[in-house]
């Protein structure tokens, strides 16, 4: 595959309050901070919000851009850019009836007041009606594309207010998702003229500094590719001041070295959706006792393996279920993670309520596996290596992200276990925003790919599992399915799900979704993934969500102590 949901002032008042005589021995005041320093892991692959999805664009843009509606901490949908959730009980929300003749619902959306871009232009109903016209166009490439299959018409009813009316009623109705204003007079024209060539030309990647893009208490002021983001105070927000003048969001791939940066004091923080790996955090821990804030954060991140279902091999759901068999799953937990990670058997957390506990297990069972791979028809070579009648090799790239320890000691040991099963993987490796930019979203995986997909409550995984969504040249590679798994009965239950509104009846199809899953493994589940967020003492308010709306959309209340 998360997706995935602050005043320099404060330091000189605390400076100026204890400016008298100090008692002996007293620890002086933390000296006055204008820049936060973090450290993630990835680069983002594009700046522009609806195209590629990828957490490292999440957490940057938290700070710079506000959707209309996101999930907070406490799980709860709540607005962000606009003045309230909409529902069927405030009338936010209407059912209707489709020109087709079947049930729809329309969505209100209105504004807040003081919404602004950072150029002090106010976000418009016109930036809605661009996001919606750009999304429509399948050649955009934006994603969620069924959002936008959905939302046939969108009515201006003011300046501040937009109506959508979508084709069915679903649970999800009041969540806006990833639709969100774009600004249509910087953005407009440059799609206009070629709607594929848009995500090259986008001034979010030409022009990334330029102030009307931003919307949040921050705005980005200067790119470093691939090394790092500066984000400045946006003078127009109407919010909570925050209380930096500056971030910096550097990248270091490499998790012992942004260890070492944040020890050295060149890093303030480490972002928990992007940063050391829970078993990492927790020596660093034990090492700086009282220098940090180490917070480990359960969460909807499911850590997996994406398969390529073209490929000879991986393309046999006997076969990946030998794959399974052959994983020790609770052993590498329990040696490589301290047992902080929950091994998983569907994608679907058993944090999020409509887990279902039953769900077929495939515990570790190297003889069942072996017998799997016979019936599948690839035996065993002179050198132990599986083959199949036409004398090809069971053999397999195995790749993920470039410089992430956990993930490289995980691949090393899934190398190991699957060897004596007769299975060749070989490692390979690619910075983030190449392995999600060009290698899993044109589909150019020749294996399996490890990587997590961060999710929201109870959300619906069309975008990852319908066939629909298998990314294609005509739809300029949108679509998150990079495998290109098909299956008729999830496809059908991933379009009925979202339609059913009753909780119970929504329940029974979550786990067929799960028993499908379990079975047929179009990806290999590992496990649900605990962050670790490593923040100073110094500092107060983050508050890790454990889903896919970073912490970085609520930097407003982060606050030096």
């Amino acid at each position: 595959m998360t997706p995935r949901r602050r005043a320099a002032l404060l330091g000189m008042a605390f400076l100026l309050a204890g400016a008298g005589a100090a008692p002996a021995g007293a620890q002086p005041p933390p000296p006055a901070r204008d820049t936060l320093t973090i450290g993630i892991t990835q680069f983002p692959s594009t700046f522009h919000p609806n195209i590629d999805s990828m957490a490292a664009k999440s957490y940057v843009l938290g700070f710079a851009r506000r959707p209309l509606t996101a999930y907070g901490p406490d799980w709860a949908l709540a607005c962000l850019l606009c003045d309230r959730v909409p529902s069927l009980e405030n009338g936010g929300a209407v059912r209707e009836t489709t020109p087709e003749g079947k049930p729809g619902i329309r969505v209100t959306w209105r504004l807040r007041e003081d919404a602004r871009w950072g150029d002090g232009a106010p976000i418009s109903a016109e930036d809605l009606r661009f996001a919606w016209e750009a999304g429509r166009e399948t050649a955009t490439g934006f994603g969620p594309a069924e959002f936008y299959r959905s939302a046939y018409e969108l009515v201006v009813q003011d300046a501040r207010t937009v109506t959508l009316r979508f084709d069915k009623i679903t649970f999800e109705y009041a969540s806006a998702g990833e639709f969100q204003p774009l600004p249509a007079r910087i953005e407009r024209d440059r799609w206009q003229g070629d709607h594929r060539g848009y995500r090259n030309r986008t001034a979010y990647d030409t022009e990334t500094a330029t102030p009307g893009l931003w919307s949040g208490p921050y705005r980005v002021t200067a790119v470093q590719p691939g090394a790092g983001v500066t984000l400045e105070r946006n003078e127009a927000w109407a919010g909570p001041a925050p209380a930096f003048r500056r971030i910096q969001v550097r990248t270091v791939e490499n998790t012992a070295a942004l260890e070492a940066q944040l020890l050295a004091g060149q890093l303030d923080m480490v972002a928990g959706e992007l940063g050391l790996p829970v078993e990492q955090a927790a020596a660093l821990e034990r090492r700086a006792a009282g220098r940090f804030n180490v917070f480990y954060k359960p969460g909807l991140v499911y850590e997996h393996l994406d398969v390529q279902h073209d490929h000879p091999a991986l393309g046999d759901k006997r076969v990946r279920q030998a794959l399974l068999l052959a994983t020790d799953r609770a052993q590498i937990v329990a040696r490589l993670f301290e047992n902080r990670q929950t091994v998983a058997h569907s994608s679907v957390n058993p944090l999020d309520r409509m887990h279902d506990a039953d769900t077929r297990q495939w515990p570790h069972d190297p003889r069942r596996a072996a017998a799997l791979l016979d019936e599948a028809g690839w035996r065993r070579g002179p050198d132990g290596i599986r083959r199949n009648a036409a004398g090809e090799k069971l053999s397999f790239e195995l790749m993920t992200t470039a410089g992430n320890r956990a993930r490289e000691a995980v691949q090393q040991v899934l190398q190991g276990m699957w060897r004596p099963a007769g299975i060749d993987a070989r490692i390979r490796n690619e910075p983030p925003r190449v392995l999600f930019g060009e290698t899993l979203s044109r589909r150019r995986l020749q294996g399996a790919a490890l990587f997590a997909w961060v999710s929201g409550p109870e959300n619906v995984p069309r975008s990852t599992l319908h066939s629909d969504e298998i990314p294609r040249a005509e739809r300029n590679w949108s679509g998150q399915n990079f495998g290109g798994w098909r299956n008729a009965e999830m496809d059908a239950l991933l379009e009925a799900l979202p339609q059913e509104l009753d909780a119970e009846r929504r329940r029974s199809l979550w786990s067929r979704l799960q028993a499908i899953y379990a079975e047929e493994l179009p990806a290999l589940p590992l496990w649900f993934r605990a962050d670790a967020h490593v923040w100073p003492r110094w500092l107060d308010g983050v508050r890790p969500t454990g889903h896919l709306n970073p912490t970085s959309l609520r930097v407003e209340e982060w606050r030096l102590r």
